[in-house]
C-alpha cells in the first residue's frame, strides 16, 4: 500500500526535492543492511558502485531498477533536474560497475538502450514507476539514458561481502 502511494505522489515536485535530501539516509541504510533495505523495501531498489570518472574512486548510489532477464535496467532521470546524474556519467566513462540487490553483489557491465531497445526498457520503467514521464517534461529536453546493467561473468566480486 505505501509503495503504490509512493507511486503516486512521485509526479510532484516536492516528492524529488524531498527524495534528493533523502539519499544520503538510503545510503546509509543500505550499507547498514549490507545492501538488503534499499528505498525503506518500498520500490525495487538497488545500489550501484561507479567509479567517480574524475575521482576515481568508489561512488555508491541506491536507484529503482526493473529486471530484465538476467540484468538490471536503471534511468538516468535524476528525479527530473536538468542535469545529468553523476552515476551516469560515471558509467559513460566507465561502464565496469558493481551493484547490491538485497544483499548480493554482483559486478555488471553497462550498456546505454538506444533504438527499439531503449522503447521497450522505457515502457518496463514506467510500469514500475509512472512518474518517470513526468520527469521527462521536467528535464527540460535533456537526453534521459537507459542503463541495462549486464551481470559479468565470474560471480561476485569478493564472495558477495560488500566493503563499503
Amino acid at each position: 500500500m505505501l509503495g503504490s502511494l509512493t507511486r503516486r505522489v512521485g509526479h510532484h515536485r516536492w516528492f524529488g526535492a524531498a527524495a534528493r535530501l533523502l539519499v544520503p539516509a538510503d545510503r546509509l541504510v543500505g550499507r547498514l543492511t549490507r545492501g538488503r533495505v534499499v528505498a525503506l523495501g518500498l520500490i525495487p531498489s538497488l545500489v550501484i558502485t561507479t567509479t567517480g570518472r574524475r575521482s576515481g574512486k568508489p561512488r555508491s548510489n541506491p536507484l529503482l531498477y526493473v529486471p530484465d532477464g538476467d540484468a538490471y535496467v536503471v534511468i538516468g532521470s535524476n528525479w527530473g533536474q536538468q542535469h545529468q546524474p553523476g552515476w551516469a556519467m560515471n558509467l559513460l566513462a566507465d561502464p565496469a560497475a558493481e551493484v547490491d540487490v538485497k544483499g548480493r553483489r554482483t559486478r555488471v557491465r553497462a550498456e546505454v538502450a538506444t533504438g527499439a531497445e531503449r522503447d521497450r526498457l522505457w515502457q518496463l520503467l514506467v510500469t514500475e514507476w509512472p512518474a518517470y514521464r513526468t520527469y521527462v517534461e521536467r528535464a527540460g529536453g535533456r537526453e534521459i539514458r537507459i542503463f541495462r546493467l549486464v551481470p559479468v561473468p565470474g560471480g561476485p566480486p569478493d564472495g558477495g561481502a560488500p566493503d563499503r
